[in-house]
């Protein structure tokens, strides 16, 4: 079977999307040809193939939230017509991960080449999902239980399915190399890009109640600046920013103490909590229905907003002893298991 994932920042970050491609895209792999389209070159370990479309991309500059029209938008509409140029036309499975033109875009070219289009529910509930539903996939795939019933009820003409994204459960683990931080212990961790739905802000506010402990931002974005000025004024000598290559992520994850994630209540899933909850972090993130299906008991949750309750359920969750209740959440989320759902899935639709 031929699948082509087209995976515009691929190469270049790796967020939960690029993180969702790679991982996905080397299981299929194994037992398909699987072709990835991105801007940047071949990240280290892929055994997919890749073809890069150098195009000029500033990851600095904010953007706007204008459909389609807006600075980013643009420019993955024109990556889309330059692979949709090269796109070998037997191809089963097109699965466009960025949205809006990309989508739209692929659409036409599966009517046109019969082939099925897949998109996946990265966006979260809101305008870009709503607009990827609109662009009538093949099958759009939930992450969650409340995502799959809000994709109903928005499209109810769509077929759904639910599955997760996942965590390769080899990588991060408990025990192993763990890198040196020069931070006051114990050490809260967050790993998010610096983008104002992250809410980065509210947790340097919430870390800085407490008595003791570090908070370490692991990430980049156009908030850098602003964020690390905000640390440094309320967390002086105690907190730090950096940006690590994802092969090492899980020596980072297994210097912390607990993980915390204050993001909107709309994003989809956060990939992050499982490395986290894999490397036997407890979790305290966004209570919401989408953080309370993927942390379980692994956790607590709070709303953010209220610093002195963020404090208060942070010092909770440094005080208890959690066993080894995160990493068996975890294990719900093995990339093995999630790639033959997908697998089956795509063989169902190119009816192989």
């Amino acid at each position: 079977m031929k699948i082509a994932f087209l995976n515009f920042y691929g190469g270049l970050v790796y967020r939960g999307v690029e993180t969702f491609v790679h991982e996905l895209a080397n299981r299929l792999s194994e037992n398909n040809e699987v072709t990835v389209y991105q801007i940047g070159p071949k990240l280290s370990g892929s055994k997919y193939r890749v073809v890069s479309i150098n195009r000029l991309i500033d990851l600095e500059r904010r953007n706007t939230h204008v459909p389609f029209l807006n600075y980013f938008g643009r420019r993955v509409g024109c990556f889309t017509v330059e692979v949709l140029k090269t796109l070998n036309p037997k191809t089963n499975i097109i699965f466009p991960t960025n949205g809006q033109w990309e989508s739209f875009l692929c659409k036409v070219w599966s009517l046109k080449h019969g082939s099925k289009m897949i998109v996946s529910g990265q966006s979260g509930p809101g305008l870009d999902d709503r607009i990827n539903l609109w662009s009538f996939p093949d099958t759009f795939v939930a992450l969650t239980e409340s995502q799959a019933k809000w994709a109903k009820k928005t499209s109810p003409f769509i077929k759904v399915a639910k599955i997760p994204n996942g965590v390769d459960l080899t990588k991060f683990t408990e025990k192993g190399e763990k890198i040196k931080l020069n931070l006051p212990r114990p050490i809260i961790l967050c790993v998010a890009a610096f983008d104002f739905w992250k809410r980065n802000e509210l947790i340097i506010k919430a870390v800085s109640r407490l008595n003791e402990g570090s908070l370490l931002l692991v990430g980049k974005g156009a908030g850098e600046k602003k964020l690390q000025s905000l640390g440094k004024k309320l967390l002086p000598g105690r907190f730090k920013i950096f940006s690590f290559p994802h092969d090492q992520m899980p020596t980072v994850y297994r210097a912390a103490d607990v993980f915390t994630y204050a993001t909107v209540p709309w994003e989809s899933f956060g990939i992050v909590l499982v490395e986290a909850m894999a490397s036997g972090l407890p979790i305290v993130a966004t209570n919401d229905p989408i953080r309370r299906e993927i942390v379980g008991q692994a956790g607590f949750f709070v709303n953010p907003k209220n610093t002195d309750e963020y404090a208060r359920v942070l010092q909770k969750a440094l005080d208890k002893n959690w066993g080894n209740i995160p990493r068996k959440q975890a294990e719900k989320f093995s990339w093995n298991e999630i790639a033959k759902k997908y697998d089956q899935l795509f063989c169902n639709l190119a009816g192989l």
